[in-house]
């Protein structure tokens, strides 16, 4: 099975947050992408599993930053 995670930066507190819809239980966050993406690759696998949830095939990550621009 395929899962998503979400990665979205949060302006306020300055780290990127990741959360999926598709995996319960799933809440990081680290200051940079790569370091978050490493994190989620380990915390998936036995978040699955505590669940009861079908093990991943893949995760497919998406990527959400917004930045106001001032002229």
């Amino acid at each position: 099975m395929k899962y998503t995670v979400m990665l979205q930066w949060d302006p306020e507190a300055a780290v990127w947050v990741a959360t999926s819809e598709d995996i319960i239980g799933l809440v990081l966050e680290c200051g940079s992408v790569d370091a978050l993406v490493e994190r989620v690759r380990y915390a998936v696998p036995e978040l699955l599993e505590l669940n009861h949830q079908q093990p991943a095939e893949g995760i497919c990550f998406r990527m959400e930053r917004y930045e106001r621009i001032s002229a």
